[in-house]
C-alpha cells in the first residue's frame, strides 16, 4: 500500500488537514470495518456458530500474536490492555512496594507516566524522584546518579512535548546495572518507527494503538519480559488470567487460584475485543505501507515544516520523529484559530507551545497550509 492509498482510505481527511496524530489518529476505513465486522460477527453470527466466547478467544490470540510480532516479542509476553496508562497501572499495582522504595521518572513523562507513581507514593510511601532533562534531552550521568538506589525507572521512548528520541537501550543498561527495573511508555513510537523489545531490553513496555498505529480508542498492550514477570504479583484477578483450583481453607474446601503463567494474567474478563481487532488491522495497514516508507515520508515532511517555522522551532532541527513543537505567544488561541480554518494541531504545557504531528498520510500541501495559516 502506498501513502496516497492510505490517505484515500481515511474519511476524516476529506474534511480537515489533520496534523495531530501524536494525540490520536483518525482511522482508515479498513480499521473501522475490521472492528465493526468483528462486532457484528460476534453478536450476530457467533451465537449459532462457534459461540460468542469462542470467537472472542480466537480474536484475542490473533491480536496478541500480531502485536508481539510487530514488537519483536513472543505472544506470551504480551497482555491486551485498554490503554497505555492501563498497562502502566498493571505494573505499578503488581509490585510489592516497601516504604522508601524509589521510582525515578523523567520530567518528560505524560500524566500516564506520572499519576500511577503518585498514587503508589500515597498508598505505599514510596519516593518518586523526578529527573530533569534539557529540551527533551536526557543526561546519562544524571540518570546514573538518580537510579543508584532506585527500584524502578519509568521513561518514555519518545518525548511527547519535544519529539526527541530518548536513549532507551542505554538507559535500561544503566538502570539494570544499578539493580532497577525499567518501564517504558512507548505510545509515541510504534507505527512511526520500528520497535524491537530485545534491542531496548526493558522489563515492561506499555503502549496503545490509537496514535501512530491508526487504531481506535480502547486497544492498548503491555509487554512483560518473561523474567520480569516473576517479580509481579497482580493485585486484581479475573477468570481470563487465572484458573480456579481447589484449596483447603479454614472452613474446609475453598476456592483457590493459579495465575496464568504468562502476561495474559493481567487480562481479567470479557473486555471489548472490537477495538483490538481494529488495532490489529491498523498494524497490518502500517506494515503494508512499510515502516521504511513511513519514516522517509515523515522525515521529508517534518524537514519541510521545520524549515518554514524558522526560529519558532523548539523541536530538534534534525529528524527524530513526526512531532514538531514550535513557539507561539498564545498557543491555545493559535490552536483554536487553526481549528476554525480546518487545520488540527494541539498545544502542550511544558514548553507552553504548539505541537504538530506529521504522519505518513500527510502531504506537502498539508504542511504548507499550516505554514500559510501561521
Amino acid at each position: 500500500m502506498d501513502p496516497e492509498s492510505l490517505r484515500a482510505d481515511i474519511p476524516a481527511l476529506a474534511d480537515c488537514i489533520y496534523l495531530n496524530t501524536g494525540a490520536s489518529s483518525p482511522s482508515p476505513r479498513r480499521v473501522v470495518d475490521a472492528a465493526t465486522g468483528y462486532l457484528e460477527h460476534q453478536q450476530f453470527d457467533a451465537p449459532h456458530d462457534e459461540g460468542i466466547y469462542g470467537t472472542a478467544i480466537t480474536a484475542r490470540e490473533s491480536v496478541r500474536e500480531t502485536i508481539a510480532t510487530h514488537l519483536g516479542a513472543d505472544a506470551d509476553e504480551v497482555a491486551l490492555t485498554d490503554s497505555t496508562v492501563d498497562g502502566i497501572n498493571h505494573v505499578a499495582t503488581s509490585i510489592d512496594w516497601e516504604p522508601g522504595d524509589v521510582v525515578v521518572r523523567t520530567d518528560l513523562e505524560h500524566p500516564a507516566g506520572e499519576l500511577p507513581w503518585a498514587r503508589m507514593r500515597d498508598l505505599h510511601g514510596i519516593e518518586v524522584r523526578e529527573l530533569s532533562t534539557d529540551r527533551g534531552r536526557l543526561d546519562l550521568d544524571d540518570l546514573t546518579e538518580a537510579v543508584a538506589d532506585a527500584r524502578l525507572l519509568c521513561l518514555s521512548s519518545l518525548s511527547w512535548t519535544y519529539g526527541t528520541r530518548l536513549p532507551v537501550a542505554e538507559a535500561v543498561g544503566i538502570a539494570h546495572d544499578a539493580g532497577a527495573q525499567v518501564l517504558v511508555d512507548a505510545v509515541q513510537s510504534p507505527g512511526q518507527m520500528p520497535v524491537d523489545v530485545a534491542e531496548w531490553g526493558a522489563d515492561f513496555i506499555a503502549g496503545s494503538g490509537h496514535k501512530w498505529l491508526l487504531g481506535p480508542w480502547g486497544a492498548g498492550f503491555l509487554y512483560v519480559d518473561e523474567t520480569a514477570l516473576e517479580t509481579l504479583e497482580p493485585s486484581r484477578i479475573g477468570y481470563f488470567g487465572a484458573e480456579t483450583v481447589e484449596a483447603e481453607g479454614a472452613d474446609g474446601a475453598a476456592t483457590g487460584y493459579e495465575f496464568s503463567p504468562d502476561a495474559s494474567r493481567f487480562e481479567l474478563g470479557t473486555d471489548a475485543m472490537a477495538p483490538h481487532v481494529g488495532l490489529e488491522a491498523g498494524i497490518e495497514t502500517i506494515e503494508a505501507v512499510g515502516l521504511d516508507t513511513v519514516q522517509t515520508r515523515i522525515e521529508r515532511l517534518t524537514d519541510r515544516l521545520k524549515a518554514g517555522l524558522g526560529d519558532r522551532l523548539l523541536s530538534p532541527r534534525d529528524y527524530e520523529s513526526g512531532l514538531v513543537t514550535f513557539a507561539a505567544e498564545e498557543p491555545e488561541a493559535v490552536v483554536d484559530r487553526l481549528n476554525e480554518a480546518g487545520i488540527n494541531i494541539r498545544s502542550v504545557s511544558d514548553p507552553h507551545a504548539c505541537r504538530a504531528s506529521v504522519h505518513v498520510f500527510n502531504t506537502a500541501e498539508d504542511v504548507d497550509a499550516l505554514l500559510d495559516a501561521l
